[in-house]
């Protein structure tokens, strides 16, 4: 038995067994020594004689990157897609033709055909890209259907749905991948190996978010992308219905790029946990100001008229149980350059991603200043971008892309739990509603439910330890 069988045997495992001691032996399918389950893993191995077959719910811009991968790979291959949009769904065929894809199975009979694909189509993996208010409900009903399933990211809507993928997964069996793409960026993988060599001491503080102007995302005309002030019908791609959020909702609503590198540096929900959140929320004046300055806008026109509920910048604090506090923050609707704005602060030193620079206590040159970052970030380069920047040259986002497609492959393969599993789904995706909570009631704190039911203490930490993924 190969050294890499080895491990993933001990992390799948150890997995298990804590699963089993803290939830009550839920898991089905997963119990170390079930000689049943054992076989029905290995009988379920791809490889490129015996692919993966995924299908894709969601097809558009962010679909079609993770399709693109897919179907670069020798061992899965694409079987369905299910969208409502018939210009995706021609972009989608002409893009798998391109790649000299096989003929895909299509359902865009209306916005729930996507359970006639579960239903009927030849499916061991899905991928779903959707507008967010469909996530919970497509990944629920996918990992009903038996698949493997990897979501794409946004905030719930309420605690009660991270709660119900949780229990879906843990009555069926199947492993939820939640495709936070972040965790994989090259520095942030760099800075998590010199976590975990102690280069910073006892962590303290940390800081994340999502910093990023999307006002020509949220408004655009459906003839001219990215230059326009419509949003809903009239518009094109995620204008269609992501701005409307900013109409109705007031808090974190795009929590997870920042937390989740976050959460893995704090070893949240294995070791560690999030116990209470409070949130405030600034005015809410940057996409008016856009629609009134905008050429193709002004005083008159309808959309200045819309009243926006979301902050322009939203701060939300967080408390750990082993004591470290997070600041995260949301700010999308002014004009700034991009920044995830990490920060991870310990008793031996800090990196500051803003300024790209970190300092080390006793290891960089001058007390009291910074030191640019790079050197560090090279000599602590993860093993795995190590062993992949090739392929992953190229890839979205600067590669990290390739790593989030790749990890729900290599773990969809074998049927293993995903490194960002449905409990970390749960825990980043509930600071949404916390936040909204908060806000509400005056920044009022708000408490973290434990999804793990007390799993934390003892699940173990999985996230880009081995040599694959």
């Amino acid at each position: 038995m190969s050294e890499k069988w080895n491990r993933r045997a001990f992390l799948r495992g150890a997995a298990a067994t804590g699963a089993a001691l803290t939830l009550g032996g839920v898991l089905k399918g997963s119990t170390p020594g079930d000689a049943t389950a054992e076989s029905t893993l290995r009988n379920s191995l791809k490889s490129e004689a015996n692919p993966l077959r995924i299908g894709f719910i969601g097809v558009g811009l962010r679909g079609q990157g993770h399709l693109s991968l897919a179907l670069d790979r020798k061992d899965c291959v694409v079987t369905a897609i299910a969208d409502i949009d018939p210009d995706m769904i021609k972009r989608t065929k002409s893009l798998i033709e391109k790649k000299g894809g096989k003929p895909v199975e299509v359902y865009d009979k209306g916005e729930n055909d996507y359970l006639n694909m579960l239903k009927k189509a030849p499916l061991d993996a899905v991928i779903i890209a959707t507008p967010w208010e469909w996530h919970s409900k497509m990944a629920i009903a996918s990992m009903k259907a038996g698949k493997y399933t990897g979501v794409e990211v946004c905030g719930a809507f309420s605690v009660e749905e991270c709660w119900e993928m949780v229990h879906v997964h843990e009555e069926t069996g199947s492993h939820l991948f939640f495709l936070e793409n972040v965790c994989y960026r090259r520095d942030v993988m760099a800075v998590l190996n010199m976590v975990r060599q102690g280069m910073f001491g006892d962590l303290i503080h940390l800081e994340g978010g999502y910093q990023h102007d999307l006002r020509n995302v949220k408004f655009n005309a459906a003839t001219a992308p990215h230059n326009g002030v419509e949003f809903g019908e009239n518009a094109y791609s995620e204008a269609k219905w992501r701005t409307q959020h900013s109409v109705s909702r007031n808090g974190d609503l795009y929590p997870t790029h920042g937390v989740g590198p976050v959460a893995n540096y704090l070893n949240i929900n294995r070791g560690n946990r999030f116990l209470y959140l409070t949130s405030i929320s600034s005015k809410a004046m940057g996409l008016h100001d856009y629609v009134v300055n905008h050429p193709k806008g002004g005083e008159n026109h309808p959309n200045a008229k819309v009243e926006f509920a979301l902050g322009d910048v939203v701060t939300t604090l967080i408390k750990t149980a082993n004591g470290e506090t997070v600041t995260l923050y949301h700010d999308t609707n002014l004009p700034r350059p991009y920044s995830l704005g990490f920060r991870v602060q310990g008793t031996k030193g800090i990196w500051m991603d803003v300024n790209k620079s970190l300092y080390i206590e006793g290891v960089s040159p001058k007390p009291h200043q910074w030191d640019a970052a790079e050197a560090y970030l090279t000599k602590y380069d993860h093993p795995l971008w190590k062993k992949y920047e090739t392929q992953a040259t190229g890839a979205g986002h600067g590669g990290m892309d390739f790593f989030l497609l790749h990890a729900f492959v290599e773990a969809a393969k074998v049927n293993e739990p995903a490194p960002i599993d449905v409990y970390d789904a749960a825990v980043w995706m509930a600071i949404t509603p916390l936040s909204e909570q908060s806000i509400a009631a005056g920044s009022a704190p708000q408490p973290f439910p434990d999804f793990t039911r007390g799993g934390w203490m003892k699940r173990p930490v999985v996230f880009a330890l081995g040599d694959t993924y």
